[in-house]
């Protein structure tokens, strides 16, 4: 995961040219079981499913708007798909089975072909059964560099996750359909990882600045993340560069789907930090462990990442609006809501597995939620109407937020709505295709929020 940017940097001109790059034979990704050290040392390996067997999967690194072809080649006891989470994707690629492809079966391949139009922090997971799959590992980064990168000493991939394992195997439990779990926050683990490690370490030196790309891929679990002997910068959010990067004052939330990309400099003389806080205290989520000196002063200022080409997004005040309302959970449990075209009790649902809903359906309905013509704008306001948080993300499209004073705030494809409150967002629907909308919390969507939308 350690990159050195030099060796990436390829010329602008030979990217000018990428929509008639020439179709290769693809690479294979499979999808497969294997075992890796997850726990402590003095543990014993962890039975894991991964993507060419480890946790995370093999990364994938591109300069922006070359092809990515890969064969999907299934040696699971399930069927699963790939979903690449935050790319503006063709959507016969997006790897949502009973929407976009069929899952692939065990046993069977599925190639993806697609070209990544953004630079920025991506990655990729399993989209069948997801609440077990990405809970068991199928997941991996996708790195798109930029053609004039910034300036950093390392660039280090950082996957955050949690995991519930047995304490006395290392094993992980197979409570994934836990009905608590499912009502409630979701499965949260009882131990994390970073890249698949307990407390990993890098070495740095003293005033190197590093490219930190964090990836939350744990099932539930909001990291609130935090530097200790570190400063520095958050330049990009969910892939998309920030106008004006954002000083790490304080902590901040990271929710499960989203990225992070931080420029910092060590400033530690002996070990600095990337922690999470939580309730009961904060607890290390890696090391870095400093041997030397880079420089005798950390470097001064930031700028800006180069800008991806996003569609423009100016005035939407006079645009149509749209409310999902999220319902259901544990201490607002649903009255009632509809699978298809049934009404069903409240108690009819549980038995089913159902817990929540969205806009008053515990599954994905027949009819979309949003059906758009291309190049349209529309506001969507995410009222949560439960006593928990969602990630609220969509497949296909990045989107800004609405701020509080109705200016608009940074481009994202998954937004954290927190108990009892409404984020709004604003969309240029350019992306044609039937596309996911969902709760990011993989227990909740299992559960019942999911939706779509369709450009057409």
């Amino acid at each position: 995961m350690n990159l050195s940017r030099r060796s990436l940097l390829k010329s602008a001109a030979a990217l000018a040219v990428f929509p008639t790059l020439a179709r290769s034979a693809p690479l294979t990704l499979t999808a497969r079981e294997g075992a890796q050290l997850i726990a402590p040392p003095g543990y014993p390996e962890t039975d894991i499913w991964g993507f060419d067997g480890s946790v995370p999967g093999s990364p994938i690194h591109l300069q922006q708007g070359e092809r990515v072809q890969r064969r999907l080649v299934n040696e699971l006891p399930q069927a699963t798909s790939v979903h690449w989470h935050g790319i503006r994707i063709d959507n016969a690629m997006d790897g949502v089975p009973g929407l976009t492809q069929e899952a692939v079966p065990s046993g069977a391949t599925f190639d993806y072909d697609f070209i990544v139009p953004d630079a920025g922090t991506y990655w990729y997971h399993a989209h069948n059964k997801s609440v077990e799959q990405v809970a068991r590992g199928l997941y991996g980064p996708l790195i798109v560099h930029e053609s004039e990168a910034p300036d950093v000493e390392q660039d280090l991939v950082l996957m955050l996750d949690d995991w519930r394992l047995d304490p006395e195997t290392a094993q992980i439990t197979q409570d994934f359909d836990n009905g608590h779990d499912l009502s409630h926050a979701g499965r949260l683990g009882n131990l994390t990882t970073v890249n698949g490690a307990f407390d990993p370490s890098f070495p740095v030196q003293q005033n190197q600045r590093l490219r930190l790309r964090l990836v939350n891929a744990a099932n539930a679990r909001v990291f609130t993340v935090g530097l200790d002997g570190m400063s520095g910068w958050i330049v990009a959010l969910d892939g998309m560069p920030l106008a004006e990067p954002i000083p790490i004052e304080d902590t901040f939330p990271l929710a499960p789907a989203q990225r992070a990309d931080l420029l910092v400099d060590v400033l530690a003389a002996e070990t600095a930090s990337l922690f999470s806080q939580e309730r009961d205290g904060a607890f290390g989520l890696a090391r870095f462990v400093v041997a030397g000196q880079a420089a005798s002063t950390p470097r001064a200022g930031v700028r800006p990442l180069p800008p991806n080409p996003l569609p423009e997004l100016t005035d939407i005040n006079n645009v149509p609006r749209h409310e999902m309302r999220l319902q259901g959970g544990a201490m607002r449990w649903l009255e009632s809501a509809r699978i298809g075209e049934t009404e069903l009790s409240g108690r009819e649902l549980a038995q089913l597995g159902r817990f929540w809903a969205l806009n008053g359906y515990a599954e994905r309905p027949d009819d979309p939620f949003l059906d758009a013509s291309p190049g349209s704008v529309h506001r969507i306001a995410f009222v949560n109407e439960t006593v928990f948080p969602h990630a609220m993300h969509l497949h296909g499209h990045h989107f800004r937020l609405i701020l509080p004073d109705g200016s608009l705030g940074p481009w994202r494809d998954t937004v954290l709505v927190e108990r009892g409150e409404t984020r709004e967002i604003a969309l240029v629907t350019d992306n044609p295709g039937n596309w996911l909308l969902h709760c990011h919390m993989l227990g909740h969507a299992a559960s019942g929020m999911m939706s779509w939308y369709r450009v057409t």
